[in-house]
């Protein structure tokens, strides 16, 4: 297994190469086609109908853009979360689906892109609905992780064998700070074992966020970093 990173017109492409079969990790955009088609046939002098599988982890532009056109032209299979109805649905997603798309252009813009078509369908009809801890048809080495967070249906890939996961806009690297990309969408209500049922604010989002530890932390690694500060203030 070979995991390819190439430039795209908005982000980088990520796709892997098995012997008899390729996968992409994320449908692209549309402008990203000729890119795609051309790594497969010419940089890996490989038949365009070896791409087997698109996974889309979520539908914004860049990230789901080029995948049905790429199934017209190869015949590949599209695996995107099993969530009920569309994520770009009624009049308000019309409305986001084209703020979304000039965004993307907003970007392509501002790196120094060409203005290019990445136009695309807002609904999906994809051939694999995937659920947490699925494991790819046809490519098994690669389990489902659900994420909701940037939108209320993204999906990470973890390939098990190297531990390695694509987490497509889970987090931006923005003036070499890693943070979460807008927009954020938080759960409606938790569930807890130990409180029932809560609904956080912002701020205390915020503040579970700040008191994340940096490190695992057990109740032993606790008990001993108190004991070493007794030991050390003596």
């Amino acid at each position: 297994m070979k995991i390819h990173q190439i430039p795209g017109y908005i982000q980088s492409i990520y796709l892997v190469e098995y012997p008899e079969k390729i996968m992409l990790l994320d449908g692209c955009s549309r402008a990203d086609i000729p890119t795609v088609a051309d790594f497969i046939t010419t940089s890996l002098n490989r038949p365009l109908t070896d791409l087997a599988l698109v996974v889309v982890t979520h539908m914004h532009p860049d990230h789901a853009g080029a995948a049905e056109k790429l199934r017209i032209i190869t015949r590949c299979k599209i695996a995107t979360a099993n969530v009920d109805g569309q994520w770009y649905s009624g009049f308000d997603g019309i409305l986001m689906h084209l703020t979304d798309i000039l965004l993307a252009k907003w970007v392509a813009k501002r790196i120094g892109k060409k203005p290019k078509i990445i136009w695309y369908n807002r609904k999906l009809t994809a051939d694999i609905l995937l659920n947490d801890n699925d494991t790819l048809p046809g490519f098994d080495e690669w389990r489902i992780v659900f994420t909701p967070g940037h939108t209320d249906r993204d999906i990470s890939l973890r390939h098990l064998p190297t531990n390695k996961i694509y987490v497509a806009d889970l987090m931006v690297n923005v003036k070499g700070h890693y943070i979460s990309p807008f927009p954020v969408f938080y759960p409606a209500s938790l569930l807890l074992a130990h409180g029932g049922e809560v609904q956080l604010s912002r701020q205390e989002y915020q503040h579970l966020f700040k008191s994340a530890p940096t490190k695992p932390a057990t109740h032993w690694r606790s008990v001993k970093a108190k004991l070493k500060k007794v030991l050390f203030s003596k």
